[in-house]
């Protein structure tokens, strides 16, 4: 199996593991584990290259130093 883990050796972590968090906190955790499993094969997938060019500023024009009326 996983490295010489066999079945019995994953039903006592799984049984240390639910001693230690509990019932409730096992879904979370689960969930947690699945969303960094997620974000690290999205970002293992995604290219090296970094932009670092700035953003174009829009060129608007600024009319609050005008007096009204002029």
């Amino acid at each position: 199996m996983l490295g010489g883990v066999g079945p019995t050796e994953l039903i006592v972590i799984l049984f240390i593991v639910l001693i230690l968090f509990g019932a409730g906190k096992l879904p979370e955790i689960g969930g947690a584990l699945g969303k960094g499993i997620k974000n690290f094969k999205k970002a293992s997938k995604e290219p090296d290259v970094i932009d670092i060019t700035p953003p174009e500023k829009e060129i608007t024009e600024d009319t609050s130093s005008e007096k009204p009326g002029e």
